[in-house]
């Protein structure tokens, strides 16, 4: 069984280096993206793809780690994402809450501050 913060670290490598092959791969084919309030982001690879391809084509996007709790098969990660938006570049901070099994993370739920 793979270790979950392995697991994190490669998804969260892979987003930084924006090759969306290598970040889809750390996902289970039917994982789950929501918000913090329930609403589903993406169900399965091919939702996540097409919800993430704009994102990883942005040469300023980047994530921060600032802080982060495990507990069993759950990873809580506090970071700053840098991206481009309409008025320049900008930054945000969130949490994503990744819960892990087999290797894979099933289901990812993420709070934008």
């Amino acid at each position: 069984m793979h270790e979950p913060t392995r697991v994190i670290d490669r998804q969260l490598a892979a987003y930084n280096d924006r090759d969306l092959d290598r970040w889809l791969a750390t996902y289970a084919a039917n994982a789950e993206q929501f918000l913090a309030d329930g609403t589903l982001l993406a169900h399965g690879r091919a939702q996540m793809e097409e919800r993430m391809r704009a994102r990883f084509a942005d040469r300023h996007l980047h994530a921060t780690l600032l802080h982060r709790i495990v507990v069993g098969e759950t990873v809580v990660d506090h970071e700053r994402v840098t991206r481009s938006a309409p008025g320049g570049i900008e930054s945000v901070e969130m949490v994503c809450v990744y819960v892990v099994r087999g290797g894979e993370i099933v289901r990812a739920t993420f709070a934008f501050g």
